[in-house]
C-alpha cells in the first residue's frame, strides 16, 4: 500500500511539475513575443526630469555627474529635462568640478548626440531653462515664452524629431509651469493655442515636464481640449507622486501624450535617484 501510495504521489508530483514548467515556459514565450512585437513597432523611451540646476534637494551638494551616470543607465531615447543651468559665471568659479561644458552638453555628451536648449530665467550670473536631449535628429525647435507677467519667467520647448528617414514626424515639448495657479492657468491656455496652431490633430504628441499641477487644473483641458492622455494615470490609476523625491507625496510631473501606444512608466525614486534633485524622474515607454 505504502507504495502505491508513493508511486501516486509521484505521479502527480511529476503531473504538478509538467504543468509548472509548461506555464512557465508559456509566460517566457509570452514575454519574449511581446517584447519583440514592441521592438518591431519602434518604441520610444522618454524620461521627464527636473535636475535642481545639478544641485541636491538641500543645494548643498553638486550632484549633475552622478545625474549623469544615473540618466545614461536609463537608456532613454528622449530626455525632458527642466530646470538646466545654462551658465553660472559665480558657481563656476567655486563649484570644485563644474564642468566646462554647458550642462546639458555635458550630459548628452556621447549618449545624446543631438539638443536643443531654451532660456527660461536670465540674470546677472546667467541663465537657466528647459533643454531636450535626444538620440534622432531635430526636424525642427522653437522656444516660446509663456509668462504672463514680467517677473515670472517660463517658457515651453517644441521640437520636432523623426524616428527614421520618410517615418512620421513626432511633436514634443518640455514645460516648467509656474507656481501660483493663475499663473499656470495662463500658461495651460498658451501651451493649448501653440499645439492646436503648430502640431497636426494626427501627428504623435508627447508634452512632459514639471507641471506644478498638484490640484489637477490642468487635466480636464488637456483631455477634452486636446485629447491628451498622461501615462501614468493611464498604466496606475493616479499621478506619479514626484516632489520631494525623498519622501514624494506631491503630483509635480508627468508625461502626456496623443497619437502614440503607451507600453509601461516609471516614477524612479530608488537609489541613487532620492539623493540627487528634489524630484523623482519619471520614465515611459511608448510605440508608434
Amino acid at each position: 500500500m505504502a507504495l502505491v501510495a508513493g508511486a501516486l504521489f509521484g505521479l502527480g508530483a511529476r503531473r504538478l511539475l509538467i504543468d509548472y514548467i509548461f506555464a512557465g515556459g508559456l509566460l517566457a514565450l509570452v514575454n519574449h513575443l511581446e517584447r519583440h512585437d514592441i521592438m518591431n513597432k519602434k518604441s520610444l523611451r522618454v524620461l521627464t526630469y527636473n535636475i535642481h540646476k545639478g544641485f541636491d534637494t538641500g543645494n548643498r551638494r553638486f550632484v549633475l555627474h552622478q545625474i549623469r551616470e544615473a540618466l545614461r543607465a536609463t537608456d532613454a531615447d528622449l530626455l525632458f529635462l527642466q530646470e538646466m543651468q545654462g551658465e553660472h559665471r559665480q558657481r563656476e568659479k567655486k563649484v570644485a568640478d563644474w564642468p566646462d561644458l554647458s550642462h546639458f552638453e555635458f550630459i548628452a555628451e556621447a549618449v545624446w548626440p543631438f539638443y536643443v536648449y531654451g532660456k527660461n530665467a536670465v540674470y546677472n550670473a546667467g541663465h537657466h531653462g528647459n533643454a531636450i536631449l535626444s538620440k534622432r535628429p531635430f526636424e525642427s525647435w522653437e522656444n516660446i515664452n509663456v509668462s504672463p507677467f514680467p517677473w515670472a519667467s517660463r517658457s515651453m520647448l517644441h521640437g520636432v524629431i523623426r524616428l527614421e528617414a520618410g517615418g512620421q514626424d513626432v511633436h514634443i515639448v518640455c514645460i516648467h509651469f509656474g507656481l501660483t495657479g493663475k499663473e499656470r492657468r495662463l500658461q495651460i491656455k498658451k501651451l493649448c493655442a501653440r499645439i492646436d496652431s503648430h502640431v497636426p490633430v494626427d501627428a504623435p504628441l508627447i508634452v512632459a515636464g514639471d507641471f506644478n499641477d498638484w490640484l489637477g487644473q490642468a487635466e480636464q483641458l488637456f483631455h477634452v481640449h486636446l485629447g491628451l492622455q498622461e501615462i501614468f494615470h493611464q498604466t496606475h490609476g493616479r499621478y506619479a507622486r514626484t516632489y520631494p523625491s525623498w519622501l514624494p507625496f506631491l503630483q509635480m510631473d508627468r508625461i502626456y501624450y496623443r497619437g502614440l501606444v503607451p507600453v509601461s512608466c516609471e516614477r524612479l525614486n530608488q537609489s541613487p535617484w532620492h539623493r540627487l534633485s528634489d524630484h523623482a524622474p519619471i520614465t515611459a515607454v511608448f510605440t508608434l
